[in-house]
């Protein structure tokens, strides 16, 4: 009998070959991504120190509020325009992206995409 593994082994998997070819650094942090299936989180990371320098969720009350719903391309979008605007409130603007083993489409892309136009560079 063949054994499938799950889709959230499958990604875990993914996502150490992932971190495996690049780390967030001082100069060039690194924004990974996680999504849920009711929620987005995003956080720009140091990985030299291991500290945590932004993050930014569609838990949060001033976030929620903005939205309908928290699990569609559009809050991952709203999403992406935070982070970006919280990063260079801090002086980040060149990031690493980690898409955190999930496929670059749909949610993931927007956040991206919408972090791209509002100022980061990866």
């Amino acid at each position: 009998m063949v054994s499938k593994k799950s889709r959230s082994e499958v990604r875990r998997k993914k996502h150490m070959k992932l971190r495996n070819r690049f780390s967030g650094t001082a100069e060039r942090p690194r924004l990974a991504v996680f999504r849920s299936n009711n929620h987005m989180y995003a956080q720009i990371i140091d990985d030299t120190v291991g500290t945590t320098l932004v993050s930014a969720s569609t838990l949060q009350k001033d976030v929620k509020a903005e939205l309908e719903k928290t699990n569609n391309v559009d809050a991952a979008a709203y999403l992406g325009k935070v982070i970006a605007k919280k990063a260079e409130e801090k002086g980040i603007t060149d990031v690493v992206f980690d898409r955190g083993g999930f496929i670059y489409q749909g949610k993931i892309k927007a956040l991206a995409d919408a972090a791209r136009e509002a100022g980061l560079n990866f």
